[in-house]
C-alpha cells in the first residue's frame, strides 16, 4: 500500500523544487518579469507591478512555484518602498497644498470612511475576511498596501486584485473624463512625473551619496519602527523617517529611482503573482462582480468629493477630479501632464493623500478587525 501511494501521489509544486533550486530560480524569474514590465509600458498602468503579477500568475497556474520571496528580501523591499512613499512629502508638496489644507484634510478623511464602508459591504456580501477587504478597498498607495498585506493577516492575492482593478479603471477612464471637464491652463510638468534614466538608482545627481543615505534611512527607519512597535514597521518606519528628512530639507535625492525602483516593483509583483493557485483564481473570478461594484461606488463618491473640493477651494473641476481620484499616482500624474492640468497641485494633493492613507492603513485594518470581532 505504501509503495502504491508513493507511485501515484505526485509531489506538490512547492516540494518539487528543492530550496537551493528555488533560490536560483528567483533571479531568472526576476529578469523575465522585468522584461515583461518593459514590454507592457505602453499598455498597462504601473506595468512593472502588473506585468510581473500576471507573469507569476501564469507560472503558478502552470504548476511552477519558486516559493515565497525570502523574508529578508521581503523586509528590504518594504523598507525601500517606505522610503519611496516618504519622499513624496517634499517642501514643494507642502507649499502647494498649504492653501487648501482644511478641504484636503476633509477629503482625505472622507476617502478613508468611504474605503471602510466599501470594505464592510465586500466583507459581508463577498464573504471576505475584514483585513483583506479593508486593504483591498483602501484608496491610495497600492504598492505599499499590497506589500504589507501578509503582515497584516490579509490575503495578498485578493488585495492585489482589488487594488489594481481600481488602478486600471481609473487609468482607463481618467483621460476621457478630464477632457469633458473644465480645466486650468497648461503648466509645466512636475518632478514626480519624470521617468529617471534606467542607469540611475536614486533620484538625485550624486548616486553614491544618495545610495548611502537610502541605506541609512531604510535601516534606521526599520529599526526604529520595530523599537516603537509600529504596525508594519519595515514599511512605516522608513516612510516616516524619509518624510521627516525630506520635508525638513535635511536631505534629498535618495529615493529609489530608475533601475532600483523597477527592480523593487518587479520583486513585489512577482511575489504576489506566484502565490496564485487555481482555487485562488476561482475565488477572484467569483468576487469580480461585487468588487467591481464597490470600486465603481468609491470612484463615484471620490468624484463627488472632487466637486466639493472644486467649489470650496476654487479649483477647476478637472484638476480637483485628478487630485482626488483613487487611482495610482503615476497614472494620474501622467494623465495630468497629457491633459495640461495643474500638475504641481495634483501632485501635492495625491502625494499627501498617499502618505496619509499608507500611514493610516494598518490602524484602519486593526480597528476594522477588532470592531468585527466585537460584533
Amino acid at each position: 500500500m505504501v509503495t502504491t501511494l508513493r507511485r501515484t501521489v505526485a509531489p506538490s509544486p512547492s516540494l518539487a523544487h528543492p530550496p537551493r533550486r528555488r533560490r536560483t530560480a528567483w533571479p531568472a524569474l526576476a529578469v523575465a518579469a522585468y522584461a515583461a514590465g518593459e514590454a507592457a509600458e505602453p499598455l498597462l498602468p504601473a506595468p512593472h507591478l502588473l506585468a510581473p503579477i500576471l507573469a507569476g500568475l501564469a507560472l503558478a497556474l502552470a504548476g511552477f512555484t519558486a516559493g515565497k520571496l525570502p523574508v529578508r528580501v521581503n523586509r528590504l523591499s518594504q523598507a525601500l518602498l517606505g522610503v519611496l512613499m516618504g519622499s513624496y512629502l517634499d517642501p514643494r508638496t507642502l507649499d502647494q497644498a498649504s492653501a487648501a489644507v482644511l478641504p484636503l484634510t476633509a477629503v482625505t478623511a472622507a476617502t478613508a470612511v468611504l474605503s471602510l464602508a466599501a470594505a464592510a459591504v465586500l466583507a459581508r456580501v463577498g464573504r471576505v475576511d475584514r483585513a483583506t477587504a479593508t486593504l483591498g478597498m483602501v484608496a491610495g498607495g497600492s504598492a505599499a498596501v499590497v506589500s504589507c498585506a501578509e503582515e497584516l493577516d490579509a490575503d495578498p492575492r485578493l488585495v492585489a486584485f482589488m487594488q489594481y482593478l481600481r488602478v486600471a479603471l481609473v487609468a482607463a477612464t481618467a483621460p476621457v473624463l478630464v477632457q469633458a471637464l473644465p480645466a486650468s491652463g497648461p503648466t509645466a510638468p512636475g518632478r514626480a512625473v519624470l521617468r529617471p534614466a534606467a542607469r540611475y538608482l536614486v533620484d538625485g545627481p550624486h548616486q553614491g551619496t544618495g545610495l548611502l543615505m537610502l541605506a541609512v534611512v531604510a535601516l534606521a527607519g526599520a529599526a526604529a519602527g520595530c523599537r516603537v512597535r509600529l504596525p508594519s514597521p519595515a514599511l512605516l518606519g522608513p516612510m516616516l523617517l524619509a518624510a521627516a528628512v525630506t520635508s525638513t530639507g535635511t536631505a534629498t535625492g535618495f529615493a529609489p529611482a530608475g533601475l532600483l525602483r523597477t527592480a523593487l516593483f518587479t520583486a513585489i509583483g512577482l511575489d504576489i503573482g506566484l502565490r496564485f493557485t487555481r482555487p485562488a483564481v476561482a475565488r477572484v473570478r467569483h468576487l469580480l462582480p461585487i468588487t467591481l461594484a464597490c470600486t465603481l461606488t468609491v470612484s463615484a463618491a471620490c468624484a463627488a468629493l472632487a466637486w466639493l473640493l472644486s467649489a470650496t477651494a476654487h479649483i477647476p473641476l478637472a484638476d480637483a477630479y485628478l487630485a482626488t481620484t483613487p487611482g495610482g499616482i503615476n497614472a494620474v500624474l501622467a494623465t495630468a501632464v497629457a491633459t495640461h492640468a495643474n500638475v504641481p497641485l495634483i501632485s501635492s494633493v495625491q502625494s499627501l493623500r498617499l502618505f496619509a492613507m499608507v500611514l493610516l492603513t494598518p490602524l484602519l485594518v486593526r480597528w476594522a478587525v477588532r470592531l468585527r470581532s466585537r460584533s
